[in-house]
This record gives structure tokens, C-alpha cells and sequence, in this order.
């Protein structure tokens, strides 16, 4: 009688660092709020930032609320994974928030505009890249207009470059539509693209630290 051949051991998939990534009031924020309510094994990487700070946010969970002067010590100090302006306010992502975790073996979830997806890409090419989109411009112009913080200036000139960042979703590595209303639908893809990615026969192995 033939020997029974071994099956080979499975071992633990990597940790993934998955970058979530869109234009302004593609509903990100949201759909980070949700992901966390489905209590998976993740990090969430939280982004510092020099804008005010919105009703509903907290300092150090929605963003870390820096002053300008501090956020650039941490800037020239190399503290920062990457940084850059947007709309007149400095965002970056603090290196510790990602490496720490990494190393830990979990999982990190980092939500950043399309810019910052471009440097992670270039630090962490195995990175795992998500653009979430509305379903269309007026929707686009409905949440910006719902949040009121935009005049009608600032309101075109993200509408202008929203409109830029869709054209360059080709270089993600899935896409996800978050409509109005379906959430729900949004955050049930992001965790089935996770799932996925964690079956993978030839994982992805994030190296930039």
C-alpha cells in the first residue's frame, strides 16, 4: 500500500499594508469607520495632519491634529513615511504607525489622497492599493457641498482635481465604487479584497523599512 503523501504545512500569510486611496468626498473617512466596526485583526494607520479638526473627529483616532510648526519638525526629522500639501494643509503618515504593526505581523489599513498612494507605491511597491470612487460627479458635488466647509471656489478646484485623480485609477490595484446609500456594499468589497489577497499562493511581502 502506498505511503500517503504529506500535504505541505501551511503557514501564516504576511501582513499587508493596504492603501486605501480616492479623491476628496469619495466617502474614505466612512468607509474607514465602517472597516473598523467589522473588528478584523487590522491597524488602522493614522494620518497627521495641520487642518482643523471637523465635528465628530478625534484627535488621534480620525487624524492626528498637528500645528504646523510641529508637523514640519517631524518632517525634517524623517519622521514621516511621507508627506505633502494638500489644499493649503500638510498631511503625512508617521512612520511608527506602519512600521510598528508590520513588524508585529498585522495587517495595516492606511487612508491617504492619491499623491501619498504614489510615494507608498514607490517605498512599498507590494503595498495593496484600493481607489474608491462615487458613482458619479454630481455625488461628488453633493457630499462636498453636504460638508460645508468648501466655498464655491474651493468647491470646483476639488471638483477639478477629483476629476484628474479618477483618470489615473488605472494605476490601483482594484477599484471600489462607493455610491450613496450602499456603504454597506463598499465596505463588504474592501473586506472580500483583503480576504482574497491572503489566500494568494505567491503572497505579498512588504519591505521598506
Amino acid at each position: 500500500m502506498a505511503a500517503q503523501q504529506e500535504l505541505p504545512q501551511a503557514s501564516p500569510a504576511p501582513p499587508l499594508l493596504v492603501v486605501i486611496s480616492g479623491p476628496s468626498a469619495s466617502g474614505k473617512g466612512s468607509l474607514l469607520a465602517a472597516l473598523r466596526d467589522l473588528d478584523r485583526p487590522w491597524h488602522f494607520a493614522v494620518t497627521a495632519t495641520t487642518r482643523p479638526m471637523r465635528a465628530g473627529e478625534v484627535d488621534g483616532k480620525d487624524y492626528i491634529f498637528l500645528d504646523v510648526d510641529t508637523f514640519l519638525r517631524m518632517r525634517e526629522r524623517d519622521e514621516l513615511l511621507e508627506s505633502a500639501q494638500v489644499y493649503d494643509r500638510w498631511y503625512g503618515v508617521p512612520r511608527q504607525q506602519v512600521r510598528d504593526p508590520l513588524i508585529a505581523g498585522r495587517d495595516v489599513i492606511l487612508e491617504i489622497d492619491v499623491q501619498g498612494a504614489d510615494t507608498i507605491r514607490s517605498i512599498a511597491p507590494e503595498a495593496l492599493t484600493v481607489f474608491v470612487m462615487p458613482a458619479s460627479m454630481h455625488e461628488l458635488r453633493s457630499r462636498l457641498a453636504g460638508r460645508g466647509t468648501e466655498d464655491e471656489t474651493e468647491m470646483q478646484r476639488r471638483l477639478h482635481e477629483a476629476s484628474i485623480e479618477l483618470g489615473r485609477m488605472h494605476e490601483f490595484d482594484y477599484r471600489v465604487v462607493n455610491r450613496n446609500g450602499q456603504l454597506d456594499d463598499a465596505v463588504h468589497e474592501i473586506d472580500a479584497i483583503i480576504a482574497a489577497e491572503k489566500c494568494r499562493v505567491n503572497p505579498r511581502l512588504v519591505q521598506f523599512l
